[in-house]
This record gives C-alpha cells, sequence and structure tokens, in this order.
C-alpha cells in the first residue's frame, strides 16, 4: 500500500536538502514532489543553475523537453525538473514532480483550489492539505512523497529536520482569524513574503 507524507519548510534549501535525503534513501524521482513559493522571484535573477552543474538550466530544461518533470530520473535526480507554474491562491510557484502536475490539471476543476484538491486525492486530510496550501502561500515550501505503508516511519523521521511544526504554525495564523485555505485569495506580494518569513526566523 502507498502513502503519501508530506512536509513544510520555511526556507527552500530545507526543502532542497528533503528532497536530497529522501532519493538518498531510494525513492524514486518520479514519486517525490516540491513547491515552492516564488512571489519573491528568488528563482529569477542569478538563479539558474539549481543543480549546480555549471550549466544554466534552462538552456538544458530546452534540450530535455521544458515543463514539470523535465530532468527526472537524470543524474541531478527531482531537482534538475524545477520549472516555473501559476497555481489558484498560491500566484507563481517553482515546482516540480507529481503533486505539482496533478495541482495544475485539477485547478481548472477543483472547487477547494489546485493544491489543495491534488494533496486531498493523494490521502492527505483536507485540514492538513489547506495548512500546506496557506504555508506555501505565505513563503513556504512543501515536499511530498509517496512511499510504501511499511517504509512512513523512516522516512517520516527524513523529512521532519527543519520542518515546520503544522500544528502550532496553523494554530498561529487561527489567531489572526485565517480558517482555510482561499484559492480565491490574492497572492501574497514579496513583501508580505519576507514580513512572514521574519517571523518564524528566529523560532
Amino acid at each position: 500500500m502507498t502513502v503519501t507524507i508530506s512536509r513544510l519548510y520555511d526556507s527552500y534549501a530545507d526543502a532542497e536538502r528533503a528532497v536530497a535525503r529522501l532519493e538518498s534513501a531510494g525513492v524514486a524521482h518520479s514519486d517525490i514532489s516540491i513547491v515552492a513559493n516564488n512571489s519573491d522571484n528568488w528563482f529569477g535573477g542569478d538563479r539558474k543553475d539549481r543543480d549546480r552543474d555549471g550549466v544554466d538550466d534552462r538552456a538544458e530544461s530546452a534540450g530535455k523537453g521544458a515543463g514539470i518533470g523535465a530532468g527526472l530520473g537524470g543524474a541531478a535526480g527531482l531537482l534538475a525538473g524545477l520549472g516555473l507554474l501559476a497555481i489558484p491562491g498560491l500566484g507563481p510557484v517553482v515546482a516540480a514532480g507529481w503533486l505539482a502536475s496533478t495541482a495544475v490539471g485539477a485547478a481548472a476543476g477543483a472547487a477547494t483550489g489546485g493544491i489543495v484538491g491534488a494533496l486531498t486525492e493523494a490521502g492527505i486530510s483536507k485540514e492538513d492539505a489547506d495548512a500546506y496550501a496557506e504555508g506555501v502561500r505565505r513563503g513556504g515550501t512543501l515536499v511530498s512523497a509517496r512511499v510504501a505503508d511499511a517504509d512512513r516511519a523512516r522516512l517520516d523521521g527524513l523529512l521532519n529536520e527543519s520542518a515546520v511544526n503544522l500544528r502550532d504554525r496553523t494554530a498561529g495564523w487561527q489567531k489572526s482569524g485565517w480558517q482555510s485555505f482561499d484559492p480565491a485569495a490574492p497572492p501574497y506580494g514579496a513583501d508580505e513574503i519576507r514580513r512572514e518569513r521574519e517571523l518564524y526566523r528566529n523560532l
């Protein structure tokens, strides 16, 4: 039986390390997904060599076929397939893998929004799916993996390092009036993202 495990990270670097740990543990690239907020355009500008091989990733993608999943299974793993997307309620994101593909496909018809619909379809509770989506909206990065149920505890442990405590974070949002993810809400802008990240930087 396959289950989906997910974690939210305040920094893309922490999420990147989580993906690397999953890949090192033998989880197939095709079973891992990453969705990172890009409202502050961190993926633009000088950051065009995410796999750090000295070659502009856009040129590599053009040769391999650009888009979600480009580069999956290659030497650089999942992160070689990063691409820019727009997902309802999240705004611009940098993403790769199955969850992002499902979210984009679900966006047109899912009343709950593309990312929430994709997560609940993968077996994540609606409550947690709302929180993960809101976390990305507020500047975070979501890592999800489809794994064998027998491996869940071991792989959960790999994802826990540097992950956001979802219950605590959600409780904080609720004190400010947040109830659930709203795909119709305007995405956070760069200044809002910076302020949100400042709140948790030293916790």
